[in-house]
């Protein structure tokens, strides 16, 4: 602290940079948990409907809802993987408000999607949404950063449709009978 001298705005910079770490740590350590919980979901239901694949009937909805849960809970997954690897990509203070912004959307998103399937996992990825907002807000004021929100928003957007076709790729490999581009925007 000698180092910045008396300048209180300089000593604020300082501890908001020295905040940074830990919070985003938490952030992903509380992700970590609720992706281990979703492959654990995902696991069962795979599971479960192994016996669908020479016995789906389509007018059975029991039928198309464990499929639709199961395709749920692997979307859900896949971005939750994708927000860690971007997050995993921060080496500095100055990669924050480059990296971190369009990740926020997707978190919103799959807390959204999990609300009424797994509530304890959806208010936790709420909170690493207010976590991660408050780290590129810091970020932004330690860095001078500008952000284009509608970048930040296409870029968002982008991944989500990138894992949704994945995840449709991936399932219509694992049930081969099915569609399910048609069964999952029905």
């Amino acid at each position: 602290m000698v180092k910045y001298g008396d300048n209180s705005l300089e000593i604020e910079n300082i501890s908001h940079s020295v905040t940074l770490v830990p919070r985003l740590q938490y952030s992903i350590n509380l992700l970590d948990e609720i992706i281990d919980g979703l492959q654990d979901k995902q696991s069962k239901l795979k599971e479960t409907n192994k016996e669908l694949v020479n016995d789906f009937d389509e007018s059975d909805k029991t039928h198309v809802d464990s499929l639709k849960l199961e395709w749920l809970v692997t979307y859900c997954m896949e971005i939750l993987f994708d927000v860690k690897r971007n997050m995993k990509l921060i080496s500095n203070v100055g990669s924050i408000p480059e990296i971190l912004p369009h990740s926020i959307p997707m978190v919103r998103t799959v807390s959204a999607q999990l609300f009424g399937i797994i509530p304890s996992s959806s208010r936790k990825l709420s909170e690493i949404s207010v976590h991660l907002g408050s780290i590129v807000l810091d970020s932004a004021a330690l860095t001078t950063a500008r952000f284009d929100f509608s970048q930040s928003n296409y870029k968002s957007s982008t991944s989500l449709n990138e894992v949704k076709l994945m995840v449709d790729s991936k399932l219509n490999k694992q049930y081969p009978n099915l569609d399910f581009f048609k069964l999952c925007n029905t």
